[in-house]
């Protein structure tokens, strides 16, 4: 079966991250945190920073996904950005109220 969109493929065969099967379905932002902080940690073919690359593939994914990402799972995802930045011991950016 081919895939049908380029960001599809992205995700599924980044060149930068070997990301855990189905990280970004997961209903625990803390989960989804510590699997992208562990890929990135661990992966040789990054080019930035290991929170730059975990950043930026969550980022990714939650743009691509766009309208047909269901509005609990988003705010999961956003949740998952304040986790990685607590992780990396990084200033939140945002209100952790939402």
């Amino acid at each position: 079966m081919a895939i049908r969109h380029w960001s599809q493929d992205v995700t599924a065969h980044s060149n930068a991250l070997d990301l855990d099967r189905d990280v970004f379905t997961l209903d625990d932002p803390k989960a989804i945190a510590a699997s992208l902080k562990h890929s990135a940690e661990h992966s040789k073919r990054r080019k930035g920073t290991a929170f730059q690359s975990a950043m930026s593939m969550l980022t990714f994914y939650i743009n691509r996904a766009g309208h047909g990402l269901e509005a609990p799972q988003k705010k999961i995802l956003e949740r998952a950005k304040d986790e990685l930045r607590e992780m990396f011991g990084k200033a939140p950016t945002r209100s952790k109220a939402s």
